[in-house]
């Protein structure tokens, strides 16, 4: 763990941008070697990841958020099963499926995205559009009691770290893809964009939910960082109603749902219910059990 206060303060600030522009820079020289898009964009991907985890051992934000390990197997099932399997799932099946049966019908979808644009200037363009409608759905899942049983389980944890990221149920990933990706992929966004989209999100996320000590500053006003999602994830609902934005947190200053309070850390993370069930298979279950949902 990092004594250095100076040291401190640095990595605090710097680590974020430095494993974005590393994550990239990885992907466009995996890319310009040979490697296909898809797989340039895991391998930026794990080293995020790894970014990350090192930067929770050397500067936690807190030691109490250190998972036991009953969690981290319980958060690996989560990130094979929903974060990785489920999507590439539904990308062979609803996707191929949808575009097959457009093409044998002869139904023509507007092309209206920018596909002449820079690959960065599109990707960053996906960001922003994909967020909208991500930012409605999820804002659907926290008013809706129907929904919300399903987003319960992405709000169980009781402490932050980064490979809680992947813990949804997979209705509520099905719903994200359906509003976030399946859009772009019918309107024919280039693999390329989609991939880059990709890198950011894994990324962002990945630091989102992390438990790094980390000061993102002006950065609060345009990324979905740590500093404001822990907010997300009060167990209090009128602190956890707030900052619903995915990759960006522009359509929660439009809206009015940024909040992050000066002089203050979040408390009690998680749920009301204290002893909503922890493990992968319970979580599985938990939407169709009422009343264990409680916030």
């Amino acid at each position: 763990m990092v004594k250095d206060a100076r040291i401190a303060e640095w990595i605090a600030g710097a680590s974020y941008p430095l494993a974005m522009a590393a994550a990239f820079a990885l992907f466009a020289a995996a890319v310009g070697a040979g490697l296909h898009v898809t797989w340039a964009a895991y391998l930026a991907a794990l080293f995020g990841a790894a970014f990350v985890t090192l930067h929770e051992v050397a500067l936690p934000h807190r030691a109490q958020w250190r998972p036991a390990l009953a969690e981290v197997r319980a958060d690996l099932l989560f990130m094979a099963a929903v974060q990785v399997a489920l999507p590439y799932l539904l990308s062979i099946t609803l996707v191929v499926a949808l575009a097959a049966w457009l093409r044998a019908t002869s139904f023509v979808v507007v092309d209206i995205w920018p596909h002449h644009w820079p690959v960065a200037a599109q990707a960053g363009l996906l960001l922003l559009a994909a967020d909208l409608p991500r930012y409605w759905l999820h804002r659907a899942f926290h008013k809706l009691p129907a929904m919300w049983r399903f987003h319960a389980v992405h709000h169980s944890p009781q402490r932050l770290y980064w490979l809680n990221v992947g813990r949804f149920h997979p209705f509520d990933k099905a719903a994200q893809f359906l509003v976030d990706t399946l859009p772009f992929a019918l309107l024919g966004v280039g693999a390329d964009v989609l991939a880059a989209y990709f890198v950011f999100y894994a990324v962002n996320g990945f630091y989102q939910h992390s438990n790094c000590e980390v000061r993102f500053g002006p950065l609060n006003y345009l990324v979905s960082g740590p500093e404001l999602h822990r907010w997300h994830h009060s167990v209090f609902a009128k602190e956890s109603d707030t900052n619903f934005g995915n990759n960006l947190i522009v359509w929660d200053v439009l809206f009015g749902t940024r909040f992050l309070p000066k002089g203050r850390q979040v408390e009690r993370l998680g749920l009301v219910n204290r002893r909503y069930p922890a493990g992968f298979w319970a979580q599985l279950a938990t939407p169709f059990a009422p009343g264990v949902d409680k916030r």
